[in-house]
């Protein structure tokens, strides 16, 4: 009995093993295909990378980034970095970059500013020749402007005399200064004159001109502009027109057009040429424009009758005009309060 038990029970484990089990699939297997083996790693050797190069002011819009507070503090110092700045010029603005006359020039460099500028016979067509209040509009507005501007914003080299220390960081000029020499301070008409196109140096045409600049001026927000004003003469004739002009520009000239952007701005030159105690600068963390303490012609002029500034005029133009462009440059730049 016991012999025959153990088959059987052998049999019975069997089965209720088989039935413990998924049913297996036989896999075809192509024994002829080439087997794949991986390929060894590759050493791949590190990218060479360009050296670094100088970064100008600004590389994009200051439009762009965090407002600045409507009650943040207005910022006279240096900018961070060095800007590109050109100043389109004739002789009384030669005078005033000039070392040993002006020193804005080198008052500029020692300012973080990397100075270029236009003289005359300078540029495409030789508009360098051309800078009347009433050329202008050949500049910025005409039909050959974008030659002259991309010429304007391209330029690097120095057409006056005056030190400058800083290397070219590369890239466009970003502050745009313009002025008109002295005999346009000469406009005709009558102070309260309102803006009308006509021709050539009156008060109404005069402030035509400016006002269809600002068409441009909107347009680029990655530049800023600075307007400083003609220099006066020691001709009576028209200097209430000239004063009347002047402040109208800057006191007046944005807001009546609505124009907010922060990239124009206005320098007046020629009030602080008319009196040792007429101002335009920065000074206790404010801009100071003191118009009222002397006359409407000029208190610095050039020995012999020369309309030119003298040396102690353009040296007070300077003090006045550095930190007052710095406070303008780093409002602009969203790094500081405006005025």
């Amino acid at each position: 009995m016991r012999n025959r038990l153990v088959p059987l029970l052998t049999i019975m484990a069997m089965v209720s093993l088989a039935c413990n089990l998924a049913p297996q699939v036989p896999v075809a297997v192509d024994r002829t295909a080439p087997v794949e083996t991986a390929a060894p790693a590759a050493t791949v050797a590190a990218p060479t990378l360009p050296p670094p190069t100088p970064t100008p002011v600004p590389l994009a819009s200051p439009a762009i980034g965090a407002p600045t507070p409507p009650d943040a503090a207005l910022n006279p110092a240096p900018p961070d970095r060095v800007v590109k700045l050109i100043f389109i010029h004739h002789s009384s603005g030669e005078n005033w970059l000039a070392d040993g006359n002006g020193d804005l020039g080198r008052a500029l460099d020692q300012n973080n500013y990397f100075v270029s500028d236009t003289n005359y016979g300078w540029g495409p067509d030789a508009i360098g020749d051309r800078t009347d209040l009433t050329d202008w509009p050949e500049w910025f507005r005409g039909p050959n402007s974008d030659a002259y501007l991309t010429a304007v914003y391209a330029e690097s080299e120095q057409h006056a005399s005056y030190t400058r220390t800083l290397p070219d960081p590369g890239g466009a000029n970003v502050v745009i200064m313009f002025k008109s020499c002295f005999p346009n301070s000469n406009l005709e008409g009558k102070p309260d004159d309102p803006p009308a196109r006509g021709e050539g140096l009156t008060v109404s045409n005069a402030k035509y001109i400016y006002n269809d600049l600002l068409q441009y001026f909107a347009t680029r927000p990655d530049k800023l502009f600075i307007v400083i004003t003609a220099p006066l003469v020691q001709d009576p004739t028209y200097a209430d027109n000239a004063r009347a002009f002047n402040t109208w520009l800057v006191r007046d000239w944005l807001a009546e057009n609505d124009y907010t952007q922060r990239n124009v701005a206005v320098f007046d030159f020629y009030n602080v040429l008319t009196a040792a105690d007429n101002h335009h600068r920065y000074s206790d963390g404010a801009i100071e424009y003191v118009t009222d303490r002397g006359g409407n012609t000029s208190h610095y002029p050039t020995d012999g009758g020369d309309d030119h500034p003298s040396p102690a005029g353009n040296q007070k133009a300077t003090a006045e005009y550095v930190l007052w462009l710095n406070a303008i440059v780093r409002c602009w730049l969203k790094e500081g309060g405006c005025p």
